[in-house]
């Protein structure tokens, strides 16, 4: 059981006969009045976001989210296929699953594939990846008075902006949590 004191994001838990993570809390205690959470919760299953306020003292019991490690391998269409690189197994995810920082995960790359009683759900890429530059403008020389950025395309075809420095043919190393370029690899 977690009482919605104890929520931290990424925290699952079941209500209502759905399964919930949490994407944002924060513990509210105003002057006047009792305590409460206000939450940014999403059903694993369905992908809807809703906010919502509990009473610290809610209790609900704890859903058990499987993280696995799997290779992804290649994408056909709109299913894209992972290994376990366990057992070989190979399972094709929707595209509809995949979250908006799997732009940076390409062919061989390692992912953790989160289900909730064997249904997948969601995936989370590696938290920092190294990635080259394929196409982007030359910096301009003297161009360095302010901490400027400019566009960048990456080998799997996501665009990021990186400093002016970053030339094509150059390693980078992304944060796919936040999509920005963090320093040269």
């Amino acid at each position: 059981m977690v009482t919605a004191g104890d929520f931290r994001n990424g925290v699952t838990f079941e209500m209502d006969g759905g399964v919930y993570s949490i994407i944002e809390f924060q513990h509210v205690k105003p002057g006047k009045g009792a305590a409460f959470v206000r939450t940014k919760i999403r059903n694993v299953i369905s992908g809807a976001v809703t906010e919502r306020t509990f009473n610290p003292n809610d209790k609900f019991p704890t859903a058990f989210i499987e993280r696995k490690d799997m290779q992804y391998l290649y994408s056909d269409g709109d299913l894209y296929y992972f290994m376990d690189t366990e057992t070989y197994e190979q399972i094709p995810i929707n595209a509809s699953v995949l979250t908006d920082n799997f732009k940076f995960v390409k062919e061989n790359m390692e992912c953790k594939v989160l289900s909730y009683k064997g249904n997948v759900f969601g995936l989370e890429p590696p938290n920092f990846v190294e990635l080259e530059v394929t196409k982007t403008e030359p910096g301009i020389k003297g161009d360095t008075a302010t901490n400027t950025l400019k566009p960048a395309t990456l080998e799997t075809g996501a665009e990021i902006r990186v400093p002016l420095f970053i030339n094509e043919g150059e390693m980078i190393r992304i944060d796919t949590r936040t999509g920005e370029y963090m320093e040269r690899a």
